[in-house]
C-alpha cells in the first residue's frame, strides 16, 4: 500500500493543476446540485419492531387521516393574577387564540377548544389547547411554527400568559456559530503547531472543501433518498474534525521529509505514502465504527452514520489527492520563515529535544508508575457509570426561559407532573367477540394501575374494531417510575389478550421514548462487538501485532466509560452544572452511550494510528522498542495533540446550544476525546509498550502467513524511490 501511495502522491504533486481542478469540479458539481435539489422535508421518524412504533402504525390504519405521529403543540393559557380563565372577556380571548391556531397552517389537523374538551385547571386559572399536526416535528417547515409563534405573540397582547409545550416548536438547532468557533481555535492551533501560515491553512482549506462536498451531496440527494434535513448534521461534525486532521499529519509528514534534504515532489511521496497509510486506515476504522450505527435499526440514525462515513471517505480521497497537489503550489513556503532559514543553511544546528520526547522518556523510566496513576485516574472518572439512567430528555430539562419550559412548568402546576407525558392505550378489538366488554376491562385495568392519575373514556374508530384510551400517569415523563406505568400497563395487556383476545398496545411520546431508550440499550453490546472486532482486525493487519490492538481497544473502553462517567456527574448529578449550563438535571440521553462508542471510537483509533505507527516504523528500521517509543513522539506527539486540541474545540463548542442534548453531545464528546487522546494514547499507550518490549510486537508465524502485508511502515518506498540507504544510516533516538 504505501508504494502505491507514494506513486499518487508524486503524481498528484506532477498532476497539480489536474487534480486541483477535480476537486473544485467536484465541489461546484455538489454545490449545484444542492442548490437545484428539490427543497426535502424531513424524514419521518419510525423505530422498526418497537410497541409504540406498532401501535402508530394502527392507528394510521384504523384511523385514517388522524396523523397518529403527527407534531403536537399544547398552547396553556393562564389568567392574571386574580382572574379566571374562565370569566368572559378571557374565555373569549382563548376561543379567539384556537381558531387562529386552526387557521395559521394548512399542516394543522385540529386544535381543541379548552373549555369544550374540557381542559381546565380545578382552580380555573389554567387552560390548554391541544394541536396536532399532520405531518412529524421533523417535517414541519419553519413557516409552520412561525405562524404558531405568531398566534401565542398575539395572545400574549391580551394580558393573558401563553406558552407553548410539545415538539411542534423543536427544530433543529442552530450550529453555524459553534462550527465558526471550531475553526477559528483550530486555526490558531494550526499556526501555532506549524508556524506558517501557509501550513496552517491547508488543512482548514482541504477540510472545508471535503465537508463543502460532502454535506452537499447530502443536500443534493436528500429528495430522492429520502435522507432528511437531520442527516447532515454528524456529517458536518465528523467531516470537519477528521477533515482537517487528515490534512494536518500529512502536512506535517511533508515538513519532515523536506527537513530531511530531499526535493519537494520526493517529500510529497514520502508523506502521502507513509503518513498517508495511516490516514486510509484511520480513516477506515471511522467509516466501520459509524456504518455500523445500522445494528441499532434506527432508519434515521442509519442514515445519519452512512453519510458521515461518505463525507469522511471523502476526507480521506482528499488528503490523499489534494493535499499533495496543493503542497506542490505551497512548496517550502509550508516551513515559516525562520525554518527555511534554518533549513538553507550548509550547517544545520542540533535539533532541539522537543516536549514529546521529554514525555516519552519520563514514561519510559517510570512506566508503572505513569500506568498505574492513569488508569487509577480513568477508573475514578467512571465510578458514576454505576447509577447512569438512561432516556429522552423531556421539556424539563429546557432552560427555565423557554416558553417549552414554562408550558410544562404550567401544565405540572395545573394538571400534575404526569400530564406532560400522556400515554395512549391501543386496543385491537378486531379478534374480540365483545369488543366493548373488552375495552371496559382494559379501561378498568389501567385505572385500577398504580401510577395513574386519570384515563380517560374510550374513543372508538368508525368500524368499532379499534379504541384509544388516554392515561396520564403521575409522575413527570422521564421518571423510572412512569417507564415502571408502561411496563405494567403493558404486563396486563398480555393476560387480557389472553381472555378476550383483544391487544393493548401502548404508545404516545412517553412510551415511544422508554422503547427507543431499550432498543439502544439492547443494541449496545452487539454495536460494541462488531465494530471493535472489526477494527481489531483492521489494526492486527497494520501493526502485525495481536497485543498492540487488543491494547488500544481496551484503552478505548476505558476512556468512553470514563467520559460517560463525567457526563453522568455533570447533566445527571449536577456536578459543576452551572459552569456547564446544565439548568435541570435528569436521566442520561439514551443515544448517548451508542453514540460516543461510534464517533469517539474512531477518532481514537486516529490517534492510535498515527503515533504508534510512527513507532512501528521506526521498530522495523532497527530500532530498538524504547528507542521506537521515543521516535514515535519525537515526530508524532506535537501533531497529534494539536489534532486532539482542535477536535476537542469543535466538539466544546456546542456546549454553548440552547439545546440540552446538544450540550451533553458536546460535552461528552470533547471530554472523551480530551481522556483518549491524552491519558490512553499519550500515556497509557507508551508505558504499556514500555513494559511489553519487544513482546508488543509479537505475532504467531501462521497469523503472519495469514494475514495480507499493506507495509504501512514504508518499507517498499526504499525499492520504488531507489533509496539505498542502509539502516545504518538512520538517526537513532537516544533513550
Amino acid at each position: 500500500m504505501a508504494t502505491f501511495l507514494y506513486k499518487l502522491g508524486k503524481l498528484a504533486f506532477r498532476r497539480r493543476h489536474f487534480v486541483a481542478l477535480i476537486w473544485v469540479a467536484l465541489l461546484t458539481l455538489a454545490g449545484v446540485g444542492a442548490a437545484s435539489a428539490p427543497t426535502a422535508a424531513s424524514s419521518s421518524f419510525s423505530i422498526p419492531g418497537t410497541e409504540a412504533q406498532k401501535a402508530f402504525d394502527l392507528l394510521d390504519q384504523r384511523f385514517p387521516g388522524s396523523s397518529a405521529d403527527g407534531a403536537t403543540a399544547r398552547v396553556v393559557f393562564q389568567a392574571p393574577d386574580g382572574e379566571k380563565i374562565t370569566s368572559a372577556a378571557n374565555k373569549a380571548e382563548v376561543s379567539k387564540t384556537v381558531a387562529d391556531l386552526g387557521s395559521g397552517s394548512k399542516e394543522v389537523a385540529a386544535a381543541a377548544d379548552p373549555f369544550a374538551a374540557k381542559t381546565v385547571s380545578k382552580d380555573g386559572t389554567i387552560a390548554y389547547s391541544s394541536v396536532s399536526y399532520k405531518v412529524s416535528s421533523m417535517e414541519l417547515t419553519d413557516a409552520d411554527r412561525d405562524a404558531l409563534q405568531k398566534t401565542v405573540d398575539e395572545a400574549r397582547d391580551s394580558g393573558l400568559t401563553v406558552e407553548v409545550g410539545g415538539d411542534a416548536l423543536q427544530a433543529m438547532p442552530e450550529t453555524g456559530a459553534t462550527e465558526i468557533i471550531g475553526v477559528a481555535i483550530a486555526a490558531v492551533v494550526l499556526v501555532i503547531t506549524f508556524g506558517s501560515l501557509v501550513a496552517a491553512g491547508l488543512p482548514l482549506l482541504t477540510a472545508l472543501i471535503g465537508v463543502g462536498i460532502g454535506v452537499s451531496s447530502i443536500t443534493a440527494l436528500a429528495n430522492a433518498l429520502d435522507l432528511g434535513t437531520t442527516t447532515s448534521t454528524l456529517a458536518m461534525m465528523i467531516g470537519l474534525a477528521v477533515g482537517i486532521d487528515y490534512a494536518l499529519f500529512i502536512v506535517s509528514r511533508f515538513r519532515a521529509e523536506l527537513a530531511e534534504g530531499r526535493d519537494r515532489e520526493e517529500a510529497a511521496g514520502r508523506a502521502v505514502g507513509t503518513a498517508g497509510s495511516a490516514v486510509v486506515f484511520a480513516g477506515l476504522t471511522v467509516v466501520i465504527a459509524l456504518v455500523g450505527l445500522a445494528v441499532v435499526n434506527i432508519p434515521m440514525l442509519t442514515k445519519m452514520g452512512i453519510a458521515a462515513a461518505g463525507t469522511v471517505a471523502i476526507a480521506v480521497l482528499i488528503a490523499l489527492t489534494l493535499i499533495p497537489a496543493l503542497l506542490g503550489y505551497a512548496g517550502k513556503r509550508v516551513h515559516g520563515r525562520k525554518a527555511r532559514k534554518v533549513l538553507a543553511a550548509e550547517e544545520k544546528p542540533e535539533p532541539k529535544t522537543n516536549m514529546g520526547t521529554r514525555w516519552a522518556r519520563f514514561v519510559l523510566r517510570r512506566p508503572v508508575a505513569v500506568l498505574l496513576t492513569a488508569v487509577v485516574g480513568l477508573g475514578v472518572m467512571a465510578v458514576p457509570v454505576s447509577s447512569l439512567e438512561l432516556g429522552l430528555p423531556d421539556d424539563g430539562v429546557q432552560p427555565t426561559d423557554t416558553t417549552q419550559r414554562k408550558a410544562y412548568d404550567l401544565l405540572s402546576d395545573g394538571f400534575g407532573p404526569g400530564f406532560n407525558g400522556p400515554l395512549v392505550a391501543v386496543v385491537d378489538v378486531k379478534h374480540s367477540q365483545d369488543p366493548k366488554d373488552a375495552v371496559a376491562r382494559v379501561s378498568k385495568d389501567i385505572a385500577a394501575t398504580d401510577g395513574v392519575k386519570t384515563v380517560t373514556p374510550p374513543a372508538f374508530n368508525k368500524a368499532g374494531d379499534t379504541a384509544t384510551i388516554t392515561v396520564v400517569p403521575s409522575f413527570k415523563p422521564s421518571s423510572t417510575q412512569t417507564e415502571d406505568v408502561v411496563h405494567t400497563i403493558r404486563d396486563k395487556g398480555a393476560d387480557i389478550k389472553a381472555d378476550t383476545r383483544a391487544e393493548v398496545l401502548v404508545t404516545g411520546t412517553t412510551a415511544m421514548n422508554i422503547d427507543v431508550s431499550q432498543k439502544l440499550n439492547d443494541a449496545l453490546v452487539p454495536y460494541l462487538a462488531l465494530v471493535v472486532g472489526l477494527a481489531f482486525l483492521l489494526l492486527m493487519v497494520v501493526f502485525r501485532s495481536v497485543l498492540v490492538p487488543l491494547k488500544a481497544a481496551l484503552g478505548f473502553l476505558l476512556s468512553v466509560v470514563a467520559a460517560l462517567g463525567a457526563v453522568v456527574a455533570v447533566y445527571q448529578w449536577g456536578w459543576l452544572g452551572s459552569l456547564f449550563g446544565v439548568e435541570q438535571t435528569g436521566p442520561i440521553m439514551s443515544m448517548m452511550p451508542i453514540f460516543m462508542v461510534g464517533v469517539v471510537f474512531g477518532l481514537a483509533m486516529d490517534y492510535e494510528v498515527f503515533l504508534v505507527t510512527r513507532m512501528r516504523e521506526a521498530y522495523v528500521h532497527g530500532e530498538r522498542p524504547a528507542q521506537a517509543i521515543v521516535t514515535g513522539f519525537r515526530h508524532g506527539a506535537r501533531v497529534v495533540t494539536a489534532a486532539a486540541v482542535i477536535m476537542i474545540a469543535v466538539f466544546a463548542g456546542f456546549i454553548g446550544s440552547s439545546e440540552q442534548m446538544v450540550k451533553m453531545i458536546g460535552f461528552g464528546l470533547a471530554i472523551a476525546v480530551f481522556f483518549d487522546a491524552f491519558l490512553v494514547r499519550m500515556t497509557i499507550v507508551p508505558a504499556v509498550l514500555a513494559l511489553l518490549g519487544k513482546r508488543a510486537w509479537w505475532l504467531p508465524k501462521w497469523l503472519d502467513r495469514i494475514l495480507p502485508n499493506v507495509d504501512v511502515e514504508g518499507e517498499g518506498l526504499k525499492t520504488a524511490s531507489g533509496d539505498d540507504s542502509t539502516e545504518e544510516d538512520r538517526e537513532l533516538a537516544r533513550v
